[in-house]
């Protein structure tokens, strides 16, 4: 019969007592009841022992590839760099980068802003990707060009935006039956094969336009993991958290991480690729269902994750907070370019990669902003831009997503080529996109008599 596992037995293996018992017990129970024999728990544990794991007294130096001209892009500049001053103070953290596209993503000191990438040694942070986990986008280009009208129509049709699932859901690739033997995943398929197909809101999209160097009809949409996502990212901050706090009591929770080579950050490790693996799919499902609507053949397609982890072969882990990767065989479907979208009247920029050091290999994901959506709207009355074909989903534009709300794109644009970060190869012409749109101001609870209006 084997011996229960209790603070004596950690005792008799060699550990000293302390607040991490009660965890390391419980772990070992785990463990043991998923048959590892006590070497194996032994060694896992170990991660759970206090080290002085300190935040560091001073910033180490990251890279920032961010021009502020404008007294909007000052404040905003020096909010990011407060940020980041803080956040490079993280013992994990081996060095970070800026993007043109910076902004910050919170009130917490040390958040990672949005255009913000850091290098992490054996450490996975929950909070560096956020719980929008790998938000992306993705292209398809059709043989013939027909009028993009019929394809933006055909995208409304077959999309779903705002919140929840889909009432009339896709069907799930049935290699993800696999994913949910992970424990990060377990108890998700509900969530995972109901939000399948659906692009959320905020400033995610459908975007139609022209390739410009054939003049080819392009299909652009960027989401990411949706409810799916966000529930491993919960799971994730839960186990981050505990782990943190026994190891290293003074980084802020936000802050906090998963020991990339412990038994939970291999499964964490494991289950984020599934989660990206079923972004991907649930992008190019939306794509296929506008091809065979339109009865148009798919020529090309590629897509890219700007919201991630990603580990090169010096071992670290490469977050990537909105910030997009420019660097061969960042995954294994690299096909060397990536797309930089700017905002629904710019053309979306295609490109390849740079890999420049000082930047982590890392590109900006968008415009990005210079103000948040409640700050802009107090001072601004954006209008839809002439000579787009903007719809909203939900019926009511949300005008903190209009162009106005964004960095100027041209600015963007000529930061991305002059600090290197990537080469355009080729651009989209925008026709037409379609957004969420304010969905709050229908949802049923503002309505009376709770009935949500059309």
């Amino acid at each position: 019969m084997t011996t229960p596992i209790t603070g004596a037995t950690l005792i008799a293996w060699g550990f000293k007592p302390g607040e991490y018992f009660k965890a390391a017990i419980d772990r070992a129970k785990q463990m043991r009841a998923g048959g590892a024999n006590d070497d194996a728990i032994f060694s896992d544990i170990q991660s759970l022992v206090p080290v002085t794991t300190l935040m560091r007294t001073n910033a180490i130096d990251y890279g920032v590839f961010l021009d502020a001209d404008t007294e909007a892009e000052r404040a905003n500049a020096a909010d990011v760099v407060a940020h980041m001053d803080a956040l490079m103070r993280v013992p994990t953290i081996v060095s970070g980068a800026v993007m043109p596209d910076a902004c910050p993503s919170g009130m917490q000191e040390g958040t990672i802003p949005v255009g913000g990438a850091v290098a992490c040694k054996d450490a996975i942070h929950p909070g560096f990707h956020s719980a929008d986990i790998c938000c992306s986008v993705a292209m398809t280009l059709f043989k013939r060009g027909d009028d993009p009208k019929v394809v933006l129509d055909a995208m409304q049709a077959v999309t779903h935006f705002g919140p929840g699932g889909r009432k009339d859901m896709l069907q799930l690739p049935r290699e993800f039956a696999e994913a949910f033997d992970n424990p990060f995943l377990r108890g998700l398929e509900n969530m995972a094969l109901g939000h399948f197909g659906s692009q959320g809101d905020g400033n995610h999209f459908a975007y139609v336009g022209r390739l410009a160097s054939t003049g080819q009809i392009a299909l652009v949409t960027h989401h990411g993991s949706r409810g799916f996502g966000a529930q491993l990212y919960k799971r994730g901050m839960a186990v981050a958290k505990k782990h943190t706090a026994i190891t290293a009591p003074k980084v802020p929770s936000h802050n906090a991480w998963i020991k990339a080579s412990s038994a939970d950050g291999e499964a964490y490790w494991s289950a984020l690729q599934w989660v990206r693996r079923w972004t991907k799919a649930s992008h190019f499902a939306l794509h296929d269902l506008v091809a065979k609507r339109i009865g148009n053949a798919v020529v090309d397609r590629f897509w890219n994750e700007h919201n991630f982890v990603f580990q090169k072969s010096d071992g670290l882990f490469y977050h990537g907070k909105g910030a997009t990767p420019s660097w061969a065989g960042f995954s294994e479907d690299d096909d060397g370019r990536t797309l930089i979208p700017l905002n629904m009247a710019e053309p979306i920029l295609i490109v390849s990669h740079r890999d420049r050091k000082e930047a982590l290999g890392f590109a900006p994901h968008g415009a990005g902003r210079n103000m948040g959506r409640k700050a802009f709207l107090r001072d601004n009355t954006p209008e839809i831009p002439a000579g787009i074909d903007a719809r909203f989903y939900c019926g009511i534009p949300d005008l903190s997503e209009l162009p106005a709300a964004y960095k100027n794109a041209a600015s963007v644009r000529a930061q991305i080529e002059k600090y290197r970060l990537a080469d355009v190869s080729d651009v989209i012409e925008p026709y037409g996109c379609i957004m969420a749109g304010d969905w709050e101001q229908q949802a049923p609870w503002r309505n009376k008599g709770g009935k949500e209006k059309r």
